[in-house]
């Protein structure tokens, strides 16, 4: 039991043109680059007859798409923000997957008499999570202001027309937005510290049988927590490019 360490940060590596640089920022850039590698293989194996491998991917590239767009209601708005659906979507689910590699506290470094694993989960990083709820939430406003326009979609959170009921109708929305950021970022980093730290723990009591189907069950976690995460984010960008309340 002395081994078992839980950090609930991550872990300077060195420095970076004057910055930080963390093992979980590493482990992103690893997994990104796998992402860019992998797509640049299937880009390159393309055919006009699709073996298996290319079928898979495209009845997945459909089937998205085609919610996007029911969602949405709009092809045209369904090629906008199916790059951004996707990519949030895959990029979480193979960082999520990504942490049963055995690399994961194999591999470190050594500063002094301390070792630094080299890897660690991506989205057990809270920094990391909040990131990505802020992209997320960039494009949720922006994406209602353009649509919208700026009075318009402003006229959601300040409404002076409707009286004092409508005024407190709209700072609950304000306050209702900014919340998203926290349920954003918290909900991910929870589920993926937590499934974390239940396989360490798990692993230093029960180290034979149990951790194998608890491996599964957070298999099965990850991908509900990305799919949470895209889900998310396309309802309430559909929520922001709806006409205000009242509006004709």
């Amino acid at each position: 039991m002395e081994n078992l360490s839980i950090s609930l940060s991550s872990e300077k590596l060195g420095n970076l043109f004057g910055l930080p640089f963390t093992n979980t920022l590493f482990t992103a850039w690893v997994v990104i680059s796998l992402l860019l590698i992998v797509g640049f293989v299937v880009r390159k194996k393309i055919s006009l007859v699709p073996g298996k491998l290319q079928s898979a991917i495209e009845m997945f590239v459909e089937y998205l798409f085609g919610f996007i767009e029911e969602t949405l209601g709009s092809r045209e708005l369904a090629r906008r923000y199916f790059p951004l659906i996707a990519t949030i979507f895959i990029f979480i689910l193979t960082a999520n997957l990504f942490d049963f590699l055995p690399i994961f506290g194999a591999i470190g470094v050594y500063k002094g008499e301390k070792f630094v694993p080299l890897f660690r989960p991506v989205n057990a990083d809270l920094n990391f999570t909040l990131a990505l709820a802020i992209i997320s939430f960039l494009v949720i406003e922006i994406s209602g202001i353009v649509v919208l326009g700026f009075l318009k979609y402003g006229s959601k959170f300040v409404n002076f027309r409707e009286g004092a009921m409508g005024f407190v109708v709209g700072i609950l929305e304000i306050v209702s937005n900014l919340a998203r950021l926290v349920s954003f970022s918290f909900r991910l980093f929870g589920a993926i510290f937590a499934g974390e730290v239940l396989l360490m723990v798990i692993g230093a009591f029960v180290p034979i049988f149990l951790p194998v189907p608890m491996m599964a069950f957070e298999v099965f976690i990850g991908i509900i927590q990305a799919a949470i995460f895209a889900v998310l984010t396309l309802a309430f960008i559909k929520i922001s490019l709806m006409e205000p309340h009242g509006a004709h």
